[in-house]
Formats: structure tokens, C-alpha cells, sequence
């Protein structure tokens, strides 16, 4: 019996921890201090669980076995013991503690995001990520980047598949980052397992989390709330850099800010082909407007219209440029103008003009757009 005893011990405690830690069906350990302790957690349950099953259908089959029937038991005859009473209540008890203390200090750990060495104001759209880095004067938004023929099945699909993105997250390791967390339109939800971070972007609400990254490397997630048609579409990508990488990452990420800036200076007083706006603009399209107007233009009837033959599209040029600009309050249309370039914005009403039959001939340059957006500002 001893053997035996030993040998289930060795099976439920050994087997899950060494064997299903690298199973693709259990819980991973992750990459931080939280998302280990968490999945300790897990296995502890998971093996109270195991030796309470055990125990009580080992009790039980001995019980039929050895009091059967056939063998002439005679149940005993007794009601409402009180050891017994006693006995059924304090263990569950005592298992109840053992599993609400563990688990407490987990839940406590895991909602204490004070004493940050970085904060991230992350907001979720339909359906991309938008990241700003509180104090740096960096900020971006994070964009599906699989190829539309992998998603119409036109092509091969990469190991990556619906979890690759333009522009992913890139956070420090060995360094406390807090997460606050909203959003622009419904419910979303940023998650990413190999942190333990899951945590909903509500409209008109800030939530926030934390994580502690121990490893270098790229960690993948997604939305976890249904937040739409193409909630599927809408990954997060996290690239972690050591301390000393991060910091040159940052800084070139403000001089490349700072470039884009002057380059749409420039812009205003070129005149740019329509052969190079209509190239890029189907481009821009395809990435930023596709997944909701359809790459043919045709829309989705009675969920978003088409812009083959829009009276938008066709009629006066400064209302298309500023409903796609400032974008319109109440709908699912998005405003633009801090999502992409003056030359991007330009680019893709040119091609939204000249695509699909529309053939409107009219070509909008980046000053028309800088025009739009100044005066936008000077009326509020």
C-alpha cells in the first residue's frame, strides 16, 4: 500500500509539472514573474483536484467492492452524525483556504500597477491597437499586416497567420510597464498570454494592468471580446528589447517622428502626380479601409456602404476629405487624421475618386488636406 501511495503521489505531482508544462493543451509558464505564478496556481488546483477525484472514486469503488450485495453486507443503520457532520464540512474547508490563499496573492499581485517605470495608454479601435507612450511623444497605431490573399485564400498562409502586425508594441525588459487601457467605439479586450495579461478596453472607461517582461523576444496575443465582424482581425504583437536597445529604439522612433513631420512640410507646396497617389492610395485602401468597404469598393449592405458610385465619393471634394479626416460621430467611419500622413490621406480620397468606375478625375494634393485639418482646429 505504501508503494502504491508513493507512486499516485510521484504520478500527480511529477507527471503535470514536468510533462504538461510543455503541452500545447495546458497553460504556458509565459515570460514574466505574474504569468508564472499564475500558471503554478493552475497546477496547483489542477492536482488538489486530481487527488480529490482520486480519493473520493477510490473510496467509492472500494465500497461497492467490498460491500456488495452478493457478499451479504448489511448497510449500517445511522442518521445525522455529528462527527460525521463535522468531518464533511471542516475538509472542504481546510481545501477552500489552501486554495484561496495562493490564489488571493496572485489576484493582488496582478492588480498592483503602482511604482511604474513606463506607462502605455493603449486604446483599442475597430479594429486595430493605438499605442502612446505616456511622456516620450511617441504614439502609433498597430495594424494587421497579413496579406489579403492569405485571408481570401488566394495564398499560402505564414505560421503567423492573423497574428503579424505593421507596427508591433516594444517594451522594455527587466522593467515595471503599466497599461491603461480604453476605447474609441466597444468593448475590447488586449490580451496576451505569455504575460497573464488580459484585460477589457471599455468606451468611456479606463482600466489598468502591468506586466514585468523577464525574457527577450516577440509574444503574440489578440482581442479577446467579440468586438465585431473582423474581431479576428485585430492581433497584438509585443517585441521586447533589453534596456539598453529599448532606449535607441525610442529615441529613433522620435527622430522618425520628427522627420515625418518635415517631410509633410515639404509636401505642401509640391503638386504630386495621380500615377503615385493612386499607387499609394490602393495601397493605404487596402490596409485601412478594405476590411470594411470591401476591396472591391462595394461596402456591406445595410453595414457599410459602398463607395463605387457613393454620392460622397462623387459630390463636393471638402466634405469626402472631412468625413474621412475627422471621420463621423455615432458610425463605425473613423477619423483619419492621426492614423495616417497628410500624403497617405491624400493619396487614398484620390484613388476612393478614381477606383472602380468612379472616375471623378480629381486629383487631392497634401496641402488640401493640412487646409482641412488646420481649419478643423481653428473651429474648435
Amino acid at each position: 500500500m505504501g508503494k502504491l501511495t508513493s507512486t499516485l503521489w510521484l504520478v500527480l505531482i511529477v507527471f503535470p509539472q514536468h510533462v504538461l508544462a510543455n503541452s500545447q493543451y495546458n497553460m504556458r509558464k509565459g515570460v514574466t514573474d505574474i504569468s508564472n505564478n499564475v500558471y503554478q496556481l493552475h497546477m496547483t488546483i489542477f492536482i488538489i483536484c486530481c487527488v480529490i477525484g482520486v480519493i473520493v472514486f477510490a473510496i467509492m469503488f472500494w465500497a461497492l467492492i467490498h460491500h456488495r450485495k452478493s457478499k451479504g453486507a448489511v448497510p449500517a443503520q445511522f442518521h445525522e452524525s455529528t462527527k460525521v457532520e463535522i468531518l464533511w464540512t471542516a475538509i472542504p474547508f481546510v481545501i477552500l483556504i489552501a486554495m484561496a490563499v495562493p490564489a488571493t496573492k496572485t489576484l493582488i499581485a496582478m492588480e498592483d500597477a503602482s511604482k511604474a517605470d513606463l506607462t502605455i495608454k493603449i486604446t483599442g479601435s475597430q479594429w486595430k491597437w493605438h499605442y502612446e507612450y505616456m511622456g516620450e511623444d511617441v504614439a502609433f497605431y498597430s495594424i494587421l499586416s497579413t496579406p489579403q490573399d492569405e485571408i481570401a485564400n488566394l495564398a499560402d498562409k505564414n505560421p503567423n497567420y492573423l497574428l503579424e502586425v505593421d507596427k508591433p508594441l516594444v517594451l522594455p525588459i527587466n522593467q515595471k510597464v503599466r497599461f491603461l487601457m480604453t476605447s474609441d467605439d466597444v468593448i475590447h479586450s488586449w490580451w496576451v498570454p505569455d504575460f497573464a495579461v488580459k484585460k477589457d478596453a471599455n468606451p468611456g472607461f479606463i482600466n489598468e494592468t502591468w506586466t514585468n517582461i523577464n525574457e527577450e523576444g516577440i509574444y503574440r496575443g489578440q482581442c479577446a471580446e467579440l468586438c465585431g465582424k473582423d474581431h479576428g482581425f485585430m492581433p497584438v504583437v509585443v517585441e521586447a528589447k533589453s534596456e539598453a536597445d529599448f532606449k535607441v529604439w525610442l529615441a529613433d522612433a522620435k527622430q522618425a517622428k520628427q522627420k515625418a513631420a518635415l517631410a509633410d512640410a515639404a509636401l505642401l507646396d509640391q503638386t504630386l502626380p495621380k500615377e503615385e497617389l493612386m499607387t499609394l492610395g490602393e495601397q493605404v485602401y487596402m490596409a485601412s479601409c478594405a476590411a470594411c468597404h470591401q476591396p472591391t469598393g462595394m461596402g456591406l449592405p445595410g453595414v457599410f456602404p459602398a463607395l463605387k458610385g457613393s454620392p460622397i465619393v462623387l459630390g463636393d471634394i471638402k466634405g469626402h476629405i472631412d468625413v474621412v479626416i475627422h471621420g463621423r460621430p455615432g458610425t463605425a467611419m473613423q477619423a483619419f487624421a492621426k492614423q495616417l500622413s497628410i500624403k497617405q490621406l491624400a493619396a487614398v480620397i484620390t484613388y476612393k475618386r478614381n477606383a472602380w468606375g468612379n472616375d471623378t478625375g480629381d486629383v487631392i494634393q497634401p496641402s488640401q488636406i493640412q487646409a482641412a485639418i488646420d481649419a478643423k482646429v481653428e473651429a474648435n
